[in-house]
């Protein structure tokens, strides 16, 4: 290991870093040096000095720092921190999505009603002001395109705009309003200091002339928030369920509204979703019009979120483990293998659902498989753990539609799925910056992004896109001429250096791109979608006086198809036809045949059977415990008793325990559970973590509902039952068959009839 650091080197590096002020906004917006890592390693009690103490661990605190665990410390990962990134190494806005925001609510809560109100708020800015975590520049012109400032826009009132009652949230035909009411008007100042926090600005929403109270809001995004003044649109994020968590819009708990910052269109997201819809799971996506305290804040784009309701609506399932990988110019998510540390993997993909150890396993057993196993034993390997088919039409519409903020730019900007059978699946993300043309300042469709633009092959080196991507990428990030085979020895982006490096994938992905060209990525599918937008929103556009480009580009960007059938220059229009004609042409794809994608049936929860070789009953239960038996934490707890009937010892590592039909793997048994024969063992049904015992994360119901034990998605058991009556168990009298029997408690020995 290179680690070689002298205390009078440590004393050095640190003595400037310490004397700059805390990390935090100026007044007036501006923004202090960004925080070097190694200070931040080595100062490991955040007291702002280096102790002797300090020093003498500075070797360990070094080896912290190597991300990839080479031995060798690169300028990548020490590179500073910037304040207003969520980065954990220094990458803007990149590496370290799951740096843990800034914890406020709780603590300033005073009255403990779950959010802030004014006062309370108020409070807890003092924090925020005196060096906690700032909440992003005041705002920056975004790179390529043009820009303007925001004004105040129109007011309006509910009794204004037309509502639609009967139409889905994601409609395409309607033009939804939303009206977001704040109890101030310092609001969006409010929002922006709290950007990192888990603070949330109460409000009330009213859509269709229903009114939805205490909605939490919060501005959302890295460079549609950073890169945008106050004063103009930046993107929010609505929880319908802030307070009341059955609270919904349309079936909807969370709501993205997307400022659509460099898409003059307003409508990627939309194109996007709307071409991937056939192939793969994607979030829907339309417009909505916002309204602000009685002002008009123009239109958004309203992007499905990826949460649960979008795996229950997919998959059929809530259960899972979901990651986000968020982007930067510099990301790191493609999907490296970096050694067996879990560590390295936090630092880049942001676990979504219930941290667990397991899944990260799971993934980094997958990055090692992908990365390490050779081309011709690749598919035997990998497809039992990832949905391979899924992964090559996601590459492929990535690729088609030119998505310069997704895997293929940036390794990143993508979301990742591991369903409960152990298969892997990924999901699009950000959608926003395709169907653009990349070439120089001006040229492409407005808000296209100029030549080596951050996230393009520059940033990435050989393999990315741009310039040094190779001589067919195109200009700036490839645009219509975009080679779908470009960079394929990129070992960021092992999605497509390894899977494509196997010849019948590789076959398959440009079959996939042959059928989206042919099929999808034409004037007949796009065109109406355009149109029709054109229409519904071109008012509101002209009148938005919060958007970030001028009305003339949007007019632009959606111009129709001439009566020739040309398409006018710099249109979307003129990008579809441009990117279909290029494709193909393509010598390695026009000579390939479509393939007859029907709409997609996506993996839901399998059907069960139960597994007769392993020898574990559900032997008895207690759903009403108010006086029987004591946990080991002293409280009165439902439990279930499990009864190995079989001649050996049993394992119960990957078993599950389920009150839920709908998500059979709700609480995990920890690894290393194990019964002996003829043993008995008990697990306390209480939603409580304690110290000792076995504590599940759900409750019996006293009415009465069903208890499942899963193996390898089958049945090992399974009961049903009725309503029960206090200090009463149930189960079956031999311990593993026989029909359900009122018991008296035995937990821990042999069943007894009750008396």
């Amino acid at each position: 290991m290179r680690y070689l650091l002298f205390p009078a080197a440590v004393l050095t590096l640190t003595s400037l870093a310490l004397a700059q002020p805390a990390e935090g906004p100026f007044p007036g917006g501006r923004f202090l040096p960004p925080i070097d890592p190694l200070i931040q390693k080595l100062d490991a009690n955040s007291d702002g000095q280096i102790s002797a103490e300090e020093i003498a661990q500075a070797h360990e605190a070094l080896k912290a720092l190597d991300l990839n665990k080479d031995g060798q410390l690169t300028f990548e990962e020490l590179r500073p921190n910037f304040p207003g990134s969520r980065s954990g190494s220094g990458r803007p806005g990149g590496m370290g999505p799951n740096r843990p925001e800034q914890k406020l609510t709780e603590k300033f809560d005073l009255d403990k009603n779950g959010y802030l109100d004014t006062t309370e708020r108020q409070e807890a800015l003092k924090v925020v002001q005196a060096g906690g975590r700032p909440g992003g520049p005041p705002g920056r012109r975004p790179r390529g395109g043009q820009s303007q400032e925001g004004t105040p826009g129109p007011k309006v009132s509910p009794q204004d705009v037309k509502n639609y009652p009967k139409a889905g949230l994601y409609d395409p035909a309607v033009l939804r309003t939303v009206f977001i009411d704040f109890d101030t008007e310092t609001w969006e100042e409010e929002m922006a200091k709290f950007k990192d926090t888990d603070v949330e600005m109460p409000a009330t929403v009213t859509v269709d002339g229903k009114k939805y109270p205490m909605v939490g809001v919060k501005f959302r995004g890295q460079s549609s928030f950073g890169h945008v003044p106050s004063g103009s649109k930046r993107s929010l994020n609505l929880s319908m369920d802030f307070i009341n968590r059955d609270q919904r819009l349309y079936g909807f708990k969370t709501i993205n509204l997307l400022n659509c910052n460099g898409d003059a269109s307003f409508l990627s997201s939309i194109l996007y979703s709307h071409l991937a819809a056939d192939y793969l799971p994607a979030p829907k996506a339309n417009i909505m019009k916002v309204v602000i305290n009685g002002e008009s804040w123009g239109v958004y784009s309203n992007v499905q979120q990826y949460n649960k309701d979008f795996l229950k609506e997919f998959y059929g399932t809530t259960a899972g483990t979901r990651w986000k990988v968020p982007g930067s110019p510099q990301a790191d998510g493609g999907l490296r293998y970096l050694g067996e540390e879990i560590d390295p993997y936090r630092q880049r993909f942001e676990i979504k659902s219930k941290d667990d150890e397991d899944s990260w396993k799971a993934l980094i057993n997958l990055c090692k498989v992908l990365n390490e196993t050779p081309p011709k034993d690749l598919p035997k390997a990998i497809e039992p753990i990832l949905n391979v088919e899924g992964v090559l039409r996601f590459l492929a519409i990535d690729i088609a539609v030119v998505n310069s903020d997704g895997y293929w730019t940036r390794a990143s900007d993508y979301s990742i799925y591991l369903d409960t059978s152990g298969m892997f699946h990924i999901i699009p993300h950000d959608m926003n910056e395709a169907f653009r043309s990349g070439g120089p300042p001006g040229g492409g469709p407005p808000g296209a992004r100029p030549q080596g633009f951050p996230g393009s092959g520059r940033a990435g080196g050989r393999g990315g896109f741009g310039r040094t991507g190779g001589p067919r990428g195109g200009r700036g990030h490839g645009g219509p001429t975009l080679d779908p085979l470009i960079g394929m020895e990129s070992e960021r982006m092992p999605l497509r250096s390894r899977l494509l490096a196997v010849p019948q994938y590789r076959t398959r992905y440009l079959q996939y791109i042959r059928t989206l060209a042919g099929k999808d990525l034409t004037h007949k599918n796009l065109s109406p979608v355009i149109a029709h937008y054109n229409d519904l929103i071109s008012e509101e556009v002209k009148n938005d006086t919060r958007k970030r480009t001028p009305y003339e580009s949007f007019t632009q960007a959606t111009s129709p198809l001439q009566k020739n059938g040309a398409a006018p220059q710099g249109s979307l229009n003129d990008f579809i036809g441009q990117r279909r004609d290029f494709l193909m042409a393509h010598a390695e794809i026009k000579g390939l045949d479509a393939i007859d994608v029907e709409q997609p049936t996506f993996p839901k929860q399998p059907t069960l059977k139960r597994n007769a070789k392993i020898t574990i009953a559900i032997s008895e239960f207690l759903a009403s415990n108010k006086r029987t038996n004591r946990d080991p934490q002293g409280e009165f707890e439902d439990w279930i008793e499990l009864f190995n009937h079989g001649n050996t010892d049993i394992d119960l590592s990957g078993m599950y325990l389920s009150d839920d039909k709908d998500n059979l793997s709700k609480w995990k048994i920890p690894s290393g559970t194990k019964i002996k024969a003829g043993g008995y063992l008990i697990i306390w049904a209480d939603e409580d973590g304690g110290a000792e015992g076995l504590h599940a994360n759900f409750k019996l119901s006293k009415a009465g509902e069903m208890i499942s034990l899963i193996k390898d998605n089958t049945i090992v058991d399974q009961i049903e039952f009725g309503p029960q009556v206090s200090e009463v168990s149930s189960g079956r009298l031999s311990g593993h068959t026989g029909k359900l029997e009122k018991l008296s408690p035995t937990p821990g020995t042999s069943n007894r009839t009750y008396k």
